[in-house]
């Protein structure tokens, strides 16, 4: 009997216990916003109105600037990571229209690094599902290859001058893109941030610096006089690419 008033007594605990937990609540999603800010050597870009001057000492001025981010993820403190939705995840920047990208339903959580994709990745070449919503935008954008299915990542275009001929005002124009397996221009840049929290309650916001210098002098420095038309380039195309993948930071 001693056993039987033990055994309830024990029971009866464990469930007042079980009455006193209290249930895990899970914070509500938030929102990030991205924006995008284009400079020459950490000064704002100026469009038609400016010129500046390369490592190989010519003068430039930028008519067009669109470039294809995409595959966003973001790290956590924990060292886990928060994959954007694939198929919500392109987006155009043109320094003459939109240059803010806005993120929905993203976990609360503290967040300590942003990678992003330079183009569209191999797996969507050259135009697959996941991509299909981005198309339209793309198209319309001149950001398609008319005579090739695939996407141009950056749509860099104005006029030049040399030292030699000052007064020349040449056009010239890089266009990069991937183009089948043999010519993959798609690169990944990951980016270390201050601690920064996402929570329902607040609006996140982070500025994403893009220095169209690097585009010329970076890990490869290339001179308009040398080629000014760089399009489906085995040679040249792949080392702007790789330039680009330097030119992002974060400004804190």
């Amino acid at each position: 009997m001693k056993k039987y008033f033990t055994l309830l007594a024990g029971i009866a605990i464990l469930l007042i216990g079980c009455d006193n937990d209290e249930p895990t609540t899970i914070p509500d999603p938030g929102n990030l916003t991205l924006s995008f800010q284009n400079t020459v050597n950490e000064a704002a870009l100026s469009m038609l109105a400016a010129n500046y001057t390369n490592a190989s000492n010519e003068t430039y001025t930028v008519n067009e600037l669109k470039y294809i981010i995409s595959n966003i993820r973001l790290t956590t403190s924990n060292n886990t990571t928060f994959i954007y939705p694939v198929e919500d995840s392109y987006f155009l920047i043109n320094e003459d229209g939109n240059k803010t990208i806005n993120l929905s339903n993203i976990p609360a959580d503290t967040y300590t690094g942003i990678t992003f994709g330079f183009g569209v990745d191999p797996t969507k070449y050259p135009i697959e599902s996941g991509t299909l919503n981005f198309i339209p935008l793309a198209e319309e954008a001149g950001m398609l290859w008319t005579w090739s299915a695939g996407y141009k990542f950056l749509k860099f275009e104005g006029t030049y001058a040399t030292a030699t001929a000052p007064d020349d005002n040449l056009p010239f124009l890089y266009h990069v893109g991937s183009h089948g397996a043999t010519l993959d221009n798609y690169k990944e840049v990951t980016l270390a941030v201050a601690d920064f929290q996402i929570t329902s309650a607040n609006a996140t916001s982070k500025t994403i610096q893009f220095d169209v210098a690097k585009i010329f002098d970076s890990v490869y420095s290339l001179s308009l006089e040398e080629k000014d038309d760089i399009q489906v380039d085995p040679v040249n195309a792949p080392k702007i690419a790789e330039n680009i993948s330097t030119a992002f930071s974060i400004v804190e």
